[in-house]
């Protein structure tokens, strides 16, 4: 599936839309550069799974838990950008919790595909030095690919809206 991303706010959308998809128990795997809007998707992840707290980039702690406010997954959110390895991420004891949650790794591609049976890799580009729009309002769009791995992931539904590519 692919999407094209015009600011901040349409990839909070998105993240919200998608989050209608995700199940407990699954893995997401976020890659992109730099200000590409990875914990913004997140964000949107977040809101869509009404989840308590803010979500803001877990660069230096690595790890938060985001529980649920009603029935649903609990969102856990990773920045894997200091680790450099599958047994650093391993320390952190992940999946002791990736059955019940929605396990989300910034930078994760190449380190936490072994989390899970499956997962999602979601890739967001940007335009060479682009910021996010609202920093940047001639930042231009992003494109976001979402490619699944693991039987876990047919059938299905991922949304359409003003973002499809």
């Amino acid at each position: 599936m692919k999407y094209c991303v015009a600011d901040g706010d349409a990839m909070r959308a998105l993240g919200e839309a998608l989050a209608g998809v995700f199940r407990a128990g699954d893995l997401v795997i976020l890659s992109g550069g730099l200000g590409a809007g990875k914990t913004t998707l997140v964000q949107g992840i977040g809101a869509g799974l009404d989840v308590r707290g803010q979500v803001a980039s877990p660069t230096f702690i690595i790890s938060r838990v985001h529980e649920p406010r009603a029935a649903g997954p609990v969102l856990v959110h990773v920045d894997a950008y200091r680790l450099g390895s599958l047994e650093e991420l391993d320390h952190l004891d992940l999946d002791a919790s990736t059955d019940e949650a929605v396990t989300v790794v910034e930078w994760g591609e190449g380190k936490a595909e072994a989390l899970a049976e499956g997962h999602a890799l979601i890739t967001i580009d940007r335009p060479r030095g682009a910021l996010m729009p609202e920093e940047d309002p001639a930042a231009g769009d992003r494109a976001v690919t979402i490619t699944t791995v693991g039987d876990s992931w047919k059938g299905r539904a991922w949304p359409v809206g003003g973002w499809t590519a």
